[in-house]
């Protein structure tokens, strides 16, 4: 997605389009400021007395939108959970014409969830790739920890916002194991039946240690809902149960390394023998073999591959990335050789610092030390930028310190990840508010799909073109992303809510339906880990057709109690 924005737009109708488009937010923030209307007074002063817990209670028992603008003015438990107040201009705003506040909420979630993945691919995934290579890890580290964080940040700050800024436990809880429960049954159930024809098979062991590993964990998350409380030590211990799952990976993988190697050279020495030549080196004049020319064909094709004009969709996704571009752009350090300037370097140098000041002083507001936190970390940016403009040149990026500048882009990138994810949850909640729905049932649903909408698109894709490398690359990724999801994605910000309230615990909000969630999930991996050894480790349709009705039973399930059709909770009566 990245490429989107390679080109400059010097079109006036694009410029005109954004200039409206800020005008547009600026006059829906300001006209959100005007006063109630007075026919509300009565009706909500009735109301504020009322036993009413949460703000969506409050709003269905008012019928007209000024009563609800003047109920979500006066109500602090209706307050945004972000920068953006969405009650405010829905209901203040949009009251008279609902159907164009929810267009227009609609389009913002979508590019929330657009900038949120964007700024993952763009930023966040090739500062955690340039620090792999910097850092030497190997293929297999850098998978299971850096890559794992690349793919899992958008559900770990979307867990973590939901945990510490919104006070919504819940919503994080329902949203990770809704992504975990959709990539492991419907997008493995689809790949099934994509390619069940194909008898495509993967490997037993890699296949039986993932889904192992994720029940092992779901049994220890559900051991946490179950007692309703958590102490930072046994958040401790559940986080490291990834620990433990990248030692195990990583010792199995030198084994079998090892033993390849070992057969490699049986072999090749045997062979040598045969053929009569000697073990070190070439004979006389022979030259080691020279590339295939499919090869070098494959090779030509692809560089003289003309590019594509942009299409109507690459133009329409940069209209909707512009606006947030610039200041990411000029708040990330981008040190990648075909990404490098020099001005923008020395200018998120200088403005990365107050940004952070921003976010730190977001949750701490009415604090009289905010000046001079602004102040200080100015002045910080100040001498952050000088040295950067004295330090780096024009034509490429710093050659020296590029840990720090590597880390510094890292930094930066999970500052904009956090904001935007901060922004997506507190949208999600409003919508719940608005709808009447429980926003862990819009966390359940919403946010899981959108956040696992690239690995379903990417997976399948990996799996129905690569053969049978290709799907066990698929479903490895379909088992390992929602373990470290669910380990990492919950155990962090576990780990943050338990130490906040230590020597105390935390108390995990209460939620009849997320042991129904983990049962439901246990079940679909219990299944494709009885089914698929009978069927020879391959990827058979009838292992996808279980997955996807599994899922699509909780799914109608849970839908059936959101709209009032199943009320399995209700007490039974003796007669």
């Amino acid at each position: 997605m990245a490429s989107l924005f390679s080109s400059p737009l010097s079109s006036r109708s694009l410029s005109l389009l954004i200039n409206l488009f800020f005008s547009f937010l600026i006059f829906l923030h300001f006209s959100s400021q005007d006063s109630p209307h007075p026919k509300s007074i009565r009706k909500l002063n009735s109301l504020a007395g009322g036993d009413s817990d949460s703000c969506s209670g409050g709003l269905a028992a008012l019928d007209d939108h000024f009563s609800k603008c003047s109920y979500v003015r006066s109500q602090s438990k209706c307050g945004s959970q972000g920068y953006i107040d969405y009650l405010k201009i829905f209901f203040c705003i949009f009251g008279q014409s609902p159907v164009l506040g929810h267009l227009v909420l609609s389009i913002w979630l979508f590019v929330l969830f657009y900038l949120l993945g964007d700024t993952a691919a763009s930023y966040f995934c090739p500062s955690l790739d340039s620090l792999s290579k910097v850092l030497k890890l190997s293929p297999t580290m850098a998978g299971v920890t850096l890559l794992s964080l690349g793919n899992g940040a958008p559900d770990l700050f979307s867990s973590i916002v939901s945990f510490t800024r919104s006070n919504n436990g819940d919503f994080g809880l329902n949203s990770v194991l809704g992504g975990a429960f959709f990539v492991s049954s419907f997008v493995v159930g689809t790949i099934c039946m994509l390619i069940g024809s194909r008898d495509v098979s993967i490997d037993r062991n890699s296949f039986i240690r993932d889904v192992v590993f994720l029940l092992v964990a779901l049994c220890c998350l559900g051991l946490i809902i179950s007692v309703g409380r958590v102490s930072i030590w046994f958040a401790l211990c559940y986080l490291s149960i990834y620990l433990l799952y990248v030692g195990f990976l990583s010792v199995s993988l030198f084994l079998e390394r090892k033993k390849r190697i070992s057969n490699q050279i049986l072999r090749g020495r045997e062979d040598l023998a045969e053929m009569g030549v000697p073990l070190l080196g070439y004979v006389g004049d022979e030259k080691p073999p020279e590339k295939p020319a499919q090869e070098q064909e494959i090779k030509i094709l692809i560089l003289d591959t003309p590019k594509r004009k942009p299409s109507c969709f690459s133009v329409l996704m940069s209209i909707v990335g512009l606006p947030l571009y610039l200041p990411r752009r000029l708040t990330i350090p981008v040190v990648r050789e075909e990404k490098w300037s020099r001005p923008c370097a020395v200018v998120s140098t200088a403005i990365a610092p107050v940004l952070l000041t921003e976010l730190y002083c977001s949750h701490y507001s009415g604090s009289s030390r905010n000046l001079i936190f602004y102040v200080v970390s100015g002045s910080i940016g100040l001498i952050l930028g000088i040295l950067a403009y004295l330090t780096t040149e024009k034509s490429h990026p710093p050659k020296k310190f590029s840990l720090v500048w590597l880390l510094g882009g890292f930094t930066m990138s999970v500052t904009w990840t956090y904001i935007i994810a901060q922004e997506l949850v507190s949208l999600l909640i409003s919508l719940g508010n608005i709808f009447g729905i429980s926003p862990s049932v819009l966390g359940l649903t919403v946010l899981a799909w959108g956040n696992s909408l690239g690995d379903l698109i990417a997976n399948v894709t990996v799996a129905f073109h690569g053969g049978n490398d290709g799907a066990q690359i698929a479903l490895s990724g379909c088992y390992a992303g929602p373990l470290f999801n669910t380990v990492i994605g919950l155990g962090v910000p576990l780990v943050i809510s338990s130490l906040a309230e230590y020597p105390g615990v935390y108390i995990i909000p209460s939620d009849n339906s997320l042991l129904e969630t983990l049962g439901f999930l246990m079940v679909g991996l219990l299944w494709a880990l009885v089914i698929m050894p009978k069927k020879k480790m391959r990827l058979d349709r009838l292992v996808g057709g279980g997955l996807l009705a599994i899922y699509l039973c909780f799914l109608s399930l849970r839908m059936a109690r959101v709209f009032g059709l199943l009320d399995i909770d209700r007490p039974v009566v003796n007669l």
